[in-house]
């Protein structure tokens, strides 16, 4: 599902002082270990010791703590899968304002995972985040607005909003946008311009851009062709 995760682990010269801070109770030391943990930068990848010290931070009230773990749970990473649980931890983060929590609850309602599926409710999730410019939210409004789920459907409001997304190098955003440039759909029609988001997009990791890319963009009057929301 493309679930976003807080920001990387910030370097640190001594991990062994971060977990003693971490274990003395420091809410901001316990959630840099999670990461630290997580990735397995500066200390063996250990997904078990992540999720036990992303509980730990969340129970403190660190917001990223919660949407980490709330992801672990979705994916399974650490801990037994709930997507009930994973609905807990984004929405204790979500509601207080954390961006990255309303743009993984948004997912949730619109894949109806954990919570009955209601594009209205995941809209309106990820306009509390494109609110504070979260990218990924900016991409999933604009596949929303593509599908006309939950808004009326407009390629040119799905453009705008892929445009922002594509500017801080969202992979999903470049290669929709380019899809949108190939077939003139919200903007007008560019084959020069969809190139050059597909192969940013293509560099940013995108399978479907790279897909793209390979064939000499094959037809993409599908919507179908068009990435799923992050």
């Amino acid at each position: 599902m493309g679930i976003v995760f807080d920001h990387a682990p910030r370097p640190r010269r001594n991990f062994s002082k971060l977990l003693t801070k971490a274990e003395a109770g420091n809410p901001d030391a316990q959630f840099q270990v999670g990461l630290a943990y997580e990735s397995g930068i500066e200390t063996a990848r250990d997904l078990d010791e992540a999720a036990r010290w992303y509980r730990a931070a969340a129970d403190h009230g660190n917001l990223a703590a919660q949407n980490n773990l709330g992801s672990m749970y979705l994916t399974g990473s650490g801990v037994e899968p709930s997507d009930s649980e994973a609905v807990k931890w984004f929405t204790r983060a979500a509601v207080e304002g954390f961006p990255a929590a309303q743009n993984n609850l948004g997912l949730m309602y619109a894949r109806g995972k954990g919570v009955p599926q209601n594009d209205t409710t995941a809209v309106a999730w990820y306009r509390k985040a494109v609110a504070q410019h979260n990218a990924p939210a900016q991409s999933n409004l604009g596949f929303m607005y593509l599908q006309g789920r939950g808004v009326p459907a407009s390629s040119k409001e799905a453009a705008k909003l892929f445009r922002k997304a594509a500017k801080t190098g969202d992979a999903a955003a470049q290669y929709n946008l380019g899809l949108l440039y190939y077939v003139g759909s919200g903007v007008k029609q560019d084959s020069g311009v969809a190139a050059k988001l597909f192969h940013a997009a293509a560099a940013a990791g995108s399978a479907g851009a790279r897909s793209a890319t390979e064939s000499a963009f094959k037809s993409a009057t599908d919507l179908s062709l068009f990435s799923p929301i992050n």
